[in-house]
């Protein structure tokens, strides 16, 4: 038995239980190497913080200490989840798991952790023989019908972390109360049992293989998005393809080839799987033209005019088209959303019954082009788990759901996975630009249409990163009493708010009892102000990284007769103001996007 003294009590003990249970030599030899340093702030970091399950999962830095992922808090979370299974779906030992992984650094070792320790448990698990996008597991999910789905991804978050998502039955992210059940039932069953570290017989106690299956079931069903599949293979339009290292070329060139396009031009240098990602700073599209500088350079040598990229894990989205000039425009995820809301509604007959999703930090144009267009909207808290299940309760109602969308690239089109899925969104987009090309138009032309049909909506979105959590609560606790008033701000420098909305309180001060509509919770910080000029901004936290995001919109509607660019400045102008007096970054030492 190990036998440490730092000077830290708890520490210490901490320190025995940790070297009584890891079994990998890595990762002992990581907090080996701390103790021998006496490096008692990083151990207490390491050590006395466990990372929180929550309706994301997990996600964190990969390395030694219940605070990061590893093998021991691997087994130790789906310990506490198998048992949880076991409580909540006892029919799971015959439905199963089924269990995904991407290219990242531990992915594999992961999941073949959890299906050891949901076999020893006497669960039935269906894991995947190799690297899979993301939405199959959804998929998989429904497809199978198996009782739960995990991805072990960490999407498009930095090469050193990694992460645990979780699917019910339903095929859609998990909601509260199954978050805090399952959290609850991980700090009941920390104790590693000896044989959930034995892997050695696991392709012989699995269920058989999914991956073709799923595979081709999948291509077959996503073909049901397409409207001109007949036409595809006379597309004018060129594309070039990049998965930023992750898990995505295999799947969009069967993707392609079943919407009956010819392939696009990949990204070489980006195509293939490679943890490290070294050719990007940050592997998330999202970024914008940073992360798509070999894209465009690709896409200029072999004269194409529309850029598809996907994330990592391939389950978002992002286009850029390059203009008569040559200059390369980026959109963002609003842009794409309205560019698909509008191209998925207007390509179908409508019906009373049918719907589209947003949340509530997305851009309004979805919700402009439903009013016009005789559609619902529904309005949802940020994150896909919450649209999807929206969509489900919609389906069950005997709804019909045609698009969901989220600003952060995130985009679901029918319910044939109920999650964002880049795949087949990007089969829907390459669909709509080639429609757009044939009639003369460009993808930047006919958002510009949208905006002149359905109003201006112009959005200004962002963050500022924080890694110490006491001056973010401080921020937003200093919100709520603005200026030691009790109450929130009800300026923001020379404009006018009317209202604010609250979700960490559950506080809305445009209804008569002051409850917002949508659920609250107290464990993340969410605030939406709501300006007389008609700006809407909110401010929350993200659950996945330490950033303080901001999501901005002026809407103006056609009547209105104004141009976008006096919107733009407007805005601009109100965001400034606001990062000025409620962010204060050079007071609360915050270090803004980098450009």
């Amino acid at each position: 038995m190990w036998k440490f003294v730092t000077g830290d009590s708890d520490v210490d003990v901490r320190l025995q239980e940790w070297f009584g249970w890891d079994k990998n030599e890595k990762t002992r030899a990581e907090l080996e190497k701390l103790v021998a340093e006496n490096d008692v702030v990083e151990l207490r970091k390491r050590l006395l913080t466990r990372m929180e399950f929550g309706t994301a999962g997990l996600r964190s830095a990969m390395g030694a200490g219940y605070s990061r992922m590893n093998d021991l808090t691997i087994i130790q979370t789906t310990q506490g989840f198998g048992h949880y299974m076991l409580k909540v779906t006892p029919n799971v030992k015959d439905r199963g798991v089924v269990i995904g992984y991407d290219a990242r650094h531990n992915s594999r070792r992961f999941a073949e952790l959890a299906s050891t320790v949901l076999l020893n448990l006497g669960i039935r698990v269906y894991l995947f023989s190799k690297i899979t996008p993301t939405p199959f597991v959804p998929f998989g999910v429904v497809r199978l019908k198996t009782d739960w789905g995990i991805m072990v991804t960490a999407s498009h978050n930095p090469k050193q972390d990694n992460g645990y998502k979780v699917y019910f039955r339903n095929g859609a992210q998990i909601i509260p109360p199954h978050d805090a059940g399952i959290a609850a039932s991980i700090l009941e069953h920390l104790t590693p049992e000896g044989s959930s570290w034995d892997t050695s017989q696991l392709a012989h106690r699995l269920q058989p293989d999914p991956f073709a299956e799923l595979w081709q079931a999948y291509m077959a069903s996503v073909t049901s998005l397409s409207f001109s599949r007949s036409t595809n293979s006379d597309s004018p339009v060129n594309f070039t393809y990049t998965a930023m290292h992750g898990v995505g070329y295999e799947a969009i060139q069967a993707a392609t080839k079943a919407f009956n396009f010819k392939a696009m031009i990949p990204v070489l240098q980006q195509v293939e799987p490679d943890p490290e990602f070294p050719t990007v700073k940050f592997p998330n599209p999202e970024e914008g033209k940073s992360a798509l500088d070999l894209a465009i350079q690709t896409a200029n040598e072999n004269n194409c005019t529309v850029i598809v990229a996907n994330d990592p894990d391939a389950d978002r989205l992002a286009l850029a088209e390059r203009n008569e000039a040559g200059a390369w425009h980026v959109f963002t995820g609003n842009d794409i959303g309205g560019l698909i809301g509008w191209w998925l509604i207007t390509q179908r007959p409508l019906a009373s019954d049918m719907y589209c999703l947003s949340s509530t930090v997305s851009s309004k144009i979805l919700r402009s082009i439903c009013l016009k267009e005789g559609l619902h909207h529904v309005e949802t808290l940020t994150g896909f788990k919450w649209m999807a299940n929206g969509a489900i309760d919609l389906m069950n109602a005997g709804k019909s759901v045609v698009f969901a969308f989220e600003e952060a690239i995130g985009f679901m089109c029918g319910t044939e996975v109920l999650d964002k899925d880049g795949i087949s969104a990007a089969m829907v987009a390459m669909e709509m630009t080639s429609y757009l090309y044939r009639q003369g138009l460009t993808l930047k032309q006919q958002l510009d249409k949208l905006h002149i049909t359905y109003g201006h909506h112009v959005s200004n979105n962002s963050y500022f990163i924080c890694h110490d959590s006491t001056i973010t609560k401080k921020m937003f606790d200093r919100l709520r009493d603005y200026e030691g008033s009790g109450f929130y701000p009800t300026h923001c420098g020379p404009y006018r708010i009317l209202n604010v909305r609250d979700l960490t309180t559950g506080f809305d001060s445009r209804h008569p009892d002051k409850k917002a509509d949508l659920p609250s919770s107290a464990s993340s910080q969410m605030l939406t102000f709501y300006f007389e000029n008609g700006c809407e901004i909110t401010l929350r936290t993200s659950g996945t990284e330490p950033k303080i995001k901001y999501y901005s919109e002026l809407c103006v509607p056609p009547e209105k007769g104004r141009s976008r660019e006096s919107v733009e400045t407007e805005l601009k102008e109100v965001v400034r103001n606001m990062i000025e007096h409620f962010y204060q970054p050079e007071l609360n030492h915050l270090i803004a996007r980098s450009s």
